[in-house]
């Protein structure tokens, strides 16, 4: 038995919103309920409801920047930096920029939208 997998055919989640989600590890493609790893472009324009999830969110960006709405706090990060956001905090994701961004985004425990708590 093999100890390792190397994912050639990440889950590609249907969006409505441009945005381009490969999950790589995760419950949609590994059944990996302890953590998912994403990439992603977020279109210019893009943004995201509020959301308070019940996991750490961890994000590293590759090309462009993303703007981050922490409790009242309005952070932007830019290619080469990273944040972790720690579970049960009120943050919403945004692209209000003029180019895309490209991003790799890792969840402990795993995403799933039963716990990423969207607000309407």
């Amino acid at each position: 038995m093999k100890k390792y997998f190397i994912q050639k055919a990440p889950f590609v989640v249907p969006t409505t919103d441009g945005k381009l989600i490969e999950e790589h590890h995760g419950l949609a493609t590994t059944n990996n309920s302890a953590i998912s790893i994403a990439h992603m472009i977020a279109p210019p324009g893009w943004s995201e409801p509020f959301q308070t999830p019940e996991f750490d969110e961890y994000t590293y960006i590759i090309k462009g920047k993303k703007q981050f709405i922490i409790e009242d706090e309005t952070i932007v990060l830019e290619a080469g930096q990273s944040i972790k956001i720690e579970k049960n905090t009120r943050v919403q994701y945004s692209n209000p920029f003029d180019e895309p961004c490209e991003y790799l985004a890792i969840c402990t425990p795993a995403f799933s939208m039963n716990a990423v708590n969207r607000e309407e």
